[in-house]
């Protein structure tokens, strides 16, 4: 399996450079959202995408109908922005993470809501106890739009700004060919280095998806159709995803149609009760080796 790549961090090392007060991790931070792996998506897979959101009715009264968007990551690494139209953006991808980014990202919210259109947002790296997403928006599916690059950065007041230029061609070399699929919630096609994937964040229990990919792996069912490698599994708050190696020079929508397959025959393996066979019992184990733990 190929070593993550999910686009433009601010800088080199930031992992290793995170603060994460042991009192404030939240293995699952986005538990409880109806969109939970799209957000752990947002966070860990896609390079370059946006997303509108609703604030909750109480912030809605307080601020009004503001226009509000979850981007993966913003110009010159800025937590969020406060546009001089009224407009705020707010960066899924942080440097600063307090171990809580449902906590992170709704003190990023707030703070620029409460920041003039046009003027920098200040927010702490480590935020505290507070509101988190789940308390500041109007919960719901996610509407998702990847793009090519961030050239949805530049309008605006960001238009003629260099710096803002020179940030996102810089971004733009590292926001490899990624495309949402249709055929199953919060699944992602890329290509990262002449190498192409599919990467789908499950959004079941753990134990669930084991059980169920075991007894799709001891059925030979488990690749996505031929010249493709089931290559394991990623692990982000609490989440996995499995990852598949595809042939180079197919294009996304040739997956559609296996990815759809293999999610019916999930849903199927998911439904069954009976305690795993014997082989089912060696695939399950031989899919807990082949795990990488992002978070």
């Amino acid at each position: 399996m190929s070593k993550r790549r999910k686009g433009p961090r601010p800088t080199a090392g930031t992992e290793q450079k995170r603060t994460r007060p042991q009192d404030t991790y939240i293995p699952r931070p986005f538990e409880g959202l109806a969109d939970e792996g799209e957000w752990i998506a947002l966070r860990e897979l896609v390079p370059a995408a946006t997303t509108p959101v609703r604030l909750s009715p109480e912030l809605s009264e307080q601020y009004g109908d503001r226009p509000v968007t979850f981007a993966t990551v913003l110009p010159l690494a800025a937590p969020a922005l406060a546009r001089a139209d009224g407009r705020v953006l707010v960066a899924v991808q942080r440097h600063a993470d307090s171990g809580d980014p449902a906590r992170d990202l709704a003190a990023a919210l707030l703070c620029a809501l409460d920041t003039p259109g046009g003027k920098p947002v200040e927010v702490p790296a480590l935020p505290g106890p507070g509101p988190r997403l789940h308390d500041v928006l109007a919960d719901g599916p996610l509407d998702v739009t990847v793009h090519p690059g961030f050239s949805f950065w530049l309008d605006g007041d960001a238009t003629d700004d260099p710096d803002v230029k020179a940030s996102m061609e810089r971004a733009d070399a590292h926001a490899f060919p990624t495309v949402r699929l249709a055929a199953a919630r919060s699944a992602y096609w890329c290509r990262v280095g002449g190498q192409a994937h599919v990467r789908w964040v499950l959004a079941d229990d753990e134990d669930e998806v084991l059980e169920a990919l075991a007894r799709i792996s001891a059925a030979g069912a488990l690749p996505l159709g031929e010249g493709t490698r089931f290559a394991g599994m990623l692990r982000a708050y609490g989440r996995l995803m499995p990852v598949w190696d595809l042939p180079s020079e197919a294009e996304a929508g040739e997956w559609e149609a296996p990815l759809a397959a293999l999610a019916e025959r999930y849903a199927q393996a998911r439904a069954q009760t009976e305690p795993l066979s014997p082989a089912e019992r060696r695939a399950r184990q031989g899919l807990l080796g082949r795990q990488k733990t992002l978070r």
